[in-house]
């Protein structure tokens, strides 16, 4: 009697190449990919250093340049800036997820992780991990300038500590849907390209202006797209309110829910 006739070779069925034999623990896999991403950063002065020069000229360009030409009621325009830029430093940090992504792709990275036992779930937390350290740094060097250039805290310290958490918590909504572009981009190029699709987002919200400064027909997309809600709960927690809170987290909520899935499913694709 042969071996094969002992254990019979069974059938694979569909969807058996993607489920993970032994191998690595979600964990252990979450922990090793956003170990390797963080020691490319590290590594790569180019990408933490002119991160925040780039952050920290266009700040000044906004609050030194343009600044004197925009009026908000009463306040000084710094006072209405620094928070929507904080808020929105990822939309500018996030090209750089996306293309990190195409590149891994192109590169091999990626199916070389595809063709171990690795839980497709892992790769993607992986990259949340590791991209939600970097964009904290951004966001903590971002607010740090914004204090260099003049803006001062008129609430208490919990509730900006409040408004620097709902920033991290969006940092980690974006994250996943720049993964997303970074794998529908067929090379890093287009990542780069579909990336400001998300960077032109910044400029129609109210990061910059109020929305009733806009024209009319432009006032109700920039009201209800979902970085102006979560520009403006950033705003009000730091004046003691919440009133704005729950619509943005309602959108980072919807964002994560539809973004997560299809990121998971691009990777078993691949």
């Amino acid at each position: 009697m042969t071996m094969s006739a002992l254990w019979p070779r069974r059938r694979l069925r569909p969807g058996d190449a993607e489920r993970p034999t032994g191998g690595a623990s979600t964990v252990t896999a979450t922990t090793e990919i956003a170990r390797r991403v963080l020691r490319k950063f590290v590594r790569t002065p180019g990408l933490w250093v002119m991160g925040v020069v780039q952050s920290a000229l266009f700040l000044f360009s906004f609050r030194f340049v343009f600044g004197g030409a925009v009026h908000i009621g009463g306040a000084p325009y710094v006072e209405f800036l620094v928070p929507g830029y904080v808020a929105t430093i990822v939309l500018f940090t996030g090209g750089g997820i996306a293309v990190a992504v195409a590149e891994d792709r192109a590169q091999g990275f990626t199916d070389r992780v595809l063709s171990l036992p690795v839980p497709r779930l892992a790769i993607v937390l992986g990259r949340i991990v590791a991209d939600s350290v970097t964009n904290t740094w951004a966001i903590v060097s971002t607010a740090a300038f914004g204090f260099l250039y003049g803006f001062r805290l008129t609430g208490s310290v919990s509730e900006a500590l409040a408004a620097l958490g709902l920033c991290l918590a969006y940092a980690v909504v974006f994250t996943v849907v720049f993964i997303v572009i970074g794998l529908v981009s067929p090379n890093a190029q287009a990542a780069q390209g579909l990336s400001l699709i998300a960077f032109v987002l910044a400029f129609f919200s109210s990061t910059y202006v109020p929305v009733a400064s806009m024209v009319g027909w432009l006032q109700p997309f920039a009201r209800y797209q979902p970085v102006t809600p979560m520009v403006d709960a950033v705003r009000a927690l730091l004046h003691g309110s919440t009133a704005d809170v729950g619509l943005a987290l309602s959108w980072s909520a919807l964002l994560t829910v539809v973004f997560t899935p299809v990121a998971v499913a691009r990777y078993r694709r691949a």
